[in-house]
């Protein structure tokens, strides 16, 4: 597994990361916490070395998982996880950024992790209610102490970004980016790259969309995300297979899969772009972890930015409600 280093923050990590959320929660009911832990350590096993998780996958559960699949190898891995949510009866009831509440989560996810530290520290939502250079701070308190080794953010917009970086230097932003979701390059790359800030895509199959496997008879189980997503409402699925199907047929002429492709074409953007596929499946961790060596030519590059412009896509990514929660 080759190796990346997210901006100018020192942090080095497998090119390829491993988005542990579907384990627990998101996309219908998680798997068992054996099951879990085995695909995790099946990561391991082929070279990745970083993990993200989050207090809200679950909520609380999935940290515990990652935790306890990780300890064998502790040393040898990088974790990530989130603060930024408050809960109500074990679910989601709105943001908390607060410095007392940063770290109550910071603490508590250390005794769920196993571990004396927490290399890479995201916020998960900028709070509008409390300034981004308390947030930092306190997460710069963190990592003065030994609790936290580096500062993350997801979903932020570029302003807020400048102003968190110049209390505490991000190391990371997190936020959706894909084939078929490519407004962070005209409204993050520009601050990111002159910064140092590593980049780090969370859904970089489209939700599942771009393997290939799902279109508009699909069904989805009550608990999972997508039914709320209008991308993938049944009618939006059948308009947008037509980028999938010209995916599939271009990654055949490359003797790949289209999520192999799709995750190569990532890899190719920027050297400091590390994508976290998430999956449940161990036959799915090795199509993912196969698309590190996919060798995309220029020509191949310029054909797949071409093509896919000239394809519509069909439904916004967010239903309203968390969309207002994205580019603060």
């Amino acid at each position: 597994m080759q190796k990346r280093t997210l901006g100018r923050s020192g942090l080095e990590v497998s090119a390829l990361g491993f988005g542990c959320m579907g384990i627990s929660f998101g996309y219908g009911p998680g798997v068992s916490r054996q099951d879990g832990i085995a695909v995790i350590r099946a990561a391991v096993e082929r070279g990745v070395t970083f993990f993200d998780t989050a207090e809200a996958y679950g909520p609380f559960k999935n940290e515990e998982v990652v935790g306890e699949a990780l300890r064998p190898v502790r040393d040898q891995v990088v974790i990530a996880t989130k603060f930024g949510f408050k809960f109500e009866g074990g679910k989601q009831a709105g943001l908390d950024s607060r410095p007392a509440h940063i770290r109550e989560v910071a603490e508590a996810s250390l005794k769920r992790l196993g571990t004396d530290r927490i290399d890479l520290l995201y916020q998960h939502r900028v709070d509008p209610d409390v300034p981004i250079e308390d947030v930092a701070g306190t997460v710069k308190d963190l990592i003065r102490e030994g609790k936290v080794g580096h500062f993350g953010m997801s979903e932020a917009g570029a302003e807020t970004i400048r102003r968190a970086h110049a209390v505490q230097p991000v190391a990371a932003l997190q936020s959706e980016y894909s084939l078929w979701w490519r407004e962070p390059e005209k409204l993050l790359f520009p601050t990111l790259e002159e910064l140092g800030i590593g980049f780090v895509p969370f859904s970089p199959l489209g939700r599942g969309f771009l393997t290939g496997t799902i279109d508009e008879t699909t069904t989805f189980d009550a608990t999972d995300f997508r039914n709320l997503v209008p991308r993938f409402t049944a009618e939006n699925r059948k308009a947008n297979l037509a980028f999938v199907e010209w995916l599939t047929a271009f990654a055949g002429l490359k003797q790949a899969t289209p999520a192999q492709v799709a995750l190569a074409w990532l890899l190719a953007q920027k050297p400091w772009i590390v994508p976290i596929p998430g999956t449940t499946k161990p036959h799915r961790l090795e199509e993912n972890v196969g698309a590190v060596a996919v060798e995309l030519t220029a020509d191949d590059l310029g054909e797949i930015v071409r093509a896919t412009a000239a394809i519509d896509i069909h439904g916004a990514r967010y239903p309203e409600r968390l969309q207002k929660q994205v580019g603060r």
